[in-house]
């Protein structure tokens, strides 16, 4: 199972080899989703989740983007969650996220997920220890009905050192077109960076499945980062159609 420190961040390749894997990860990604889709004859294909989590500033956004650039729009769906509103928080911490998830032939991209229980709900406090412990289980169990029902899932956490953290916080800080992208939260979640490291590695550790695997990827380097991620989840799709 992965651990963040088997990964080093700042592991990257030339940033002229990643473009070059990236894009030919994008047509090989567009022929999987058409073929995923019943575009290209046959029948629709299983439905196909990509989760992304990951420290702020990791690049996630820039990541989805180049996973979806190649797709036409009516071919996937983006979410992001944040807080459970007040209604929410009535039901299950599970209830909010169904009626995103894809059916056959389709495809979801997730920014944030369930995890935030396990993750930020822990850390600040925002559920009790009884509840965050619990949720391991309940995530798990969650995840194998999906899969059971032939789901590809395919789970990210984005990693990223706390030197290039920094710089990246600094330079949307000087940006007032980015500006808006840095809270007050992001410096405080990095003050307590030593806790969410605790609790990712417990998350991985506990949610880490052959059918819902977490791959952790080096996010200092954009690039290398992004063509990493492409060609994952290609793998991914490509095994399940029986693409090769």
């Amino acid at each position: 199972m992965p651990q963040l420190a088997d990964v080093d961040p700042a592991r990257h390749m030339p940033k002229k080899e990643a473009v070059e894997r990236l894009a030919a990860a994008q047509e090989r990604f567009l022929r999987l989703r058409l073929t995923l889709g019943g575009q290209l004859g046959g029948d629709l294909g299983p439905p196909l989740c990509v989760l992304f989590e990951g420290w702020d500033a990791s690049g996630k956004g820039g990541t989805i983007k180049r996973l979806v650039e190649p797709l036409d729009p009516r071919h996937v769906r983006i979410a992001q969650f944040t807080a459970p509103t007040p209604n929410e928080k009535r039901h299950h911490f599970l209830w909010r996220f169904w009626p995103i998830l894809p059916g056959w032939g389709g495809m979801v991209v997730l920014d944030r997920s369930w995890y935030g229980r396990v993750l930020v709900e822990r850390v600040e406090g925002l559920a009790s220890k009884e509840e965050w412990t619990r949720a391991y289980w309940e995530i798990a169990d969650f995840e194998r009905a999906l899969t059971a029902e032939g789901m590809i899932l395919l789970k990210f956490w984005m990693h990223l050192s706390p030197e290039e953290q920094l710089k990246r916080f600094r330079s949307r800080g000087g940006d007032e077109l980015r500006r808006w992208k840095l809270t007050e939260e992001d410096w405080r979640n990095r003050d307590k960076r030593r806790e969410y490291e605790n609790a990712v590695d417990e998350m991985l550790r506990r949610t880490d499945d052959p059918d819902a695997p977490w791959t952790v990827i080096p996010g200092d380097h954009k690039p290398t980062a992004r063509a990493l991620v492409l060609e994952r989840v290609c793998a991914a799709l490509a095994t399940a159609l029986g693409s090769g």
